[in-house]
């Protein structure tokens, strides 16, 4: 596929780079493949021992991830209306999923932050490795709050 990858996770800073894409991809007449990966965290098996996560959390997941991208698209409206989108949602951890959907594309969009836990780090960890990755150019859209003034 060429065309424009975009990731989505939901945070307000992937939707900004969902926005950033789809501009991008009317302007050079390309499609864009919305990305969104889903996995269960280290953290919901517990402590040393195998314990299983919580019920019912690994069926949620997708279906989560999936609504993700759907209301991301839904409220860029207008930006979505003259573009071929395509939805990839699948398992697996977000930057290695990114990095594969990139193979063939002529560009990777990502936030410079998602939904991880790491609020002061200037790159989130999915940025940061695709920036070193990619098998093609990156865009990493800064977070909403980089770019306030206030």
């Amino acid at each position: 596929m060429s065309g424009i990858v975009v990731g989505v996770d939901g945070s307000e800073g992937a939707r900004v780079a969902l926005r950033f894409a789809l501009e991008e991809a009317r302007m050079r007449g390309e499609k864009v493949r919305a990305v969104a990966a889903w996995h269960v965290p280290v953290a919901a098996y517990g402590g040393g021992a195998f314990v299983p996560p919580e019920p019912g959390l690994v069926e949620r997941l997708g279906p989560e991830a999936r609504g993700a991208v759907e209301r991301a698209l839904s409220e860029a409206g207008d930006l979505a209306a003259d573009v071929e989108v395509e939805t990839v949602v699948t398992e697996g951890p977000p930057a290695r999923i990114l990095l594969d959907e990139a193979r063939d594309a002529t560009m990777l969009v990502v936030s410079s932050r998602g939904l991880g836990g790491f609020r002061g780090l200037l790159l989130g960890s999915v940025s940061q490795q695709c920036s070193h990755h990619a098998p093609c150019p990156v865009v990493i859209v800064p977070h909403p709050r980089e770019l306030r003034s206030d």
